[in-house]
């Protein structure tokens, strides 16, 4: 059992699977032991006999902990090994930015179980970030085709709609409904239904520019197409294109080949005063109107509709959506 000097231990959030301990101490017969013991402990290894030295290293090398001693001769190395153990340099170690302080006279043993604590709390912290965003990518993604979902459609289509401002190009949406989707669930169940939103997805993404356009499922069957740089010709285009598309193929499934159809009304903004007067909610419900007038119709079909002019540009004050 060997005894180690007082020592802080520093977690330092450098992602890497390994985990690499930096030694600091300027003596060397405690900088020689610490490291036997730190091998021991089945890490990495890297060694610095001053504060300027541990500086360098760290600059060029990943470690993800550092055990360095309280004192040394050109830099106080608060948070590791020292041979202060009074409770105020404990506090004051901890202070200054330590995770752990071993005192002298501590075991092999816990030094290195001090030592995994931190690397253990290193690897958490590492994967919080990482947590954060993929729960923020779910939160806004459709689980079934990996689209948007409708948070994802509220949250970027007004910045759609900015920027269609500031640049003064037009700006198109599809709102899309798959004919008789509940038919077919009753018929043949949610896996059938899900492949059908697939292959849905599938073409309407081959329609679109990439570089521009997306989808959002803003629905069960529902789907909405955003068209940034698109006037109302080309969305009526790009319309025809899906249903087209929908109509010629025979969508594979669980329960066999299925034909399918698709219902569209599309709304576009073109005019500078179009994209001014503009609200997200106006955009939506205009390519709504679309959408139920081609329902009534017969589906299978895409319609065009106009915005509405909000009541208060002819005089009258706001009081909602036209």
């Amino acid at each position: 059992m060997t005894d180690s000097s007082d020592s802080q231990i520093v977690v330092l959030l450098e992602p890497s699977s390994s985990c690499r301990v930096l030694i600091v101490d300027d003596d060397a017969l405690v900088l020689k032991q610490l490291t036997a013991l730190v091998v021991l402990g089945g890490y990495e290894t890297q060694t610095a006999s001053s504060g300027a030295a541990a500086l360098q290293i760290l600059s060029e090398t990943p470690c993800q902990i550092v055990l360095t001693d309280w004192h040394m001769p050109d830099m106080e190395g608060r948070g590791l090994v020292t041979a202060r153990s009074a409770r105020s340099d404990i506090v004051a170690g901890l202070a200054g930015g330590a995770d752990d302080y071993v005192v002298q006279g501590s075991t092999t043993e816990e030094l290195l179980g001090r030592i995994g604590v931190g690397r253990r709390v290193g690897q958490l912290e590492r994967s919080l970030p990482v947590s954060n965003r993929q729960r923020r990518r779910i939160s806004l993604t459709d689980a079934v085709t990996g689209v948007g979902n409708r948070r994802f459609l509220l949250k970027y289509l007004p910045r759609e709609l900015e920027r269609a401002r500031h640049s003064g190009k037009p700006l198109a949406v599809l709102s899309c409904d798959i004919d008789r989707f509940r038919q077919v669930n009753d018929d043949h169940g949610h896996e059938t239904c899900e492949g059908i939103l697939r292959e849905f997805v599938k073409h309407a993404a081959s329609c679109i520019r990439q570089a521009t356009g997306w989808i959002a499922r803003s629905g069960g069957e529902e789907f909405v197409l955003v068209l940034p740089e698109t006037n109302q010709t080309e969305a009526s285009y790009i319309a025809t294109r899906l249903r087209q598309a929908l109509a010629a193929n025979m969508v594979s499934t669980n329960a066999g080949p299925h034909r399918i159809t698709v219902t569209i009304g599309l709304s576009a903004l073109e005019s500078a005063q179009a994209l001014r007067e503009a609200s997200v909610l106006r955009l939506l419900r205009a390519a709504d109107r679309g959408l139920y007038a081609s329902k009534r119709l017969g589906r299978d079909r895409a319609i065009p509709t106009a915005m509405r002019r909000a009541p208060w540009a002819s005089g009258a004050l706001p009081g909602g959506d036209a």
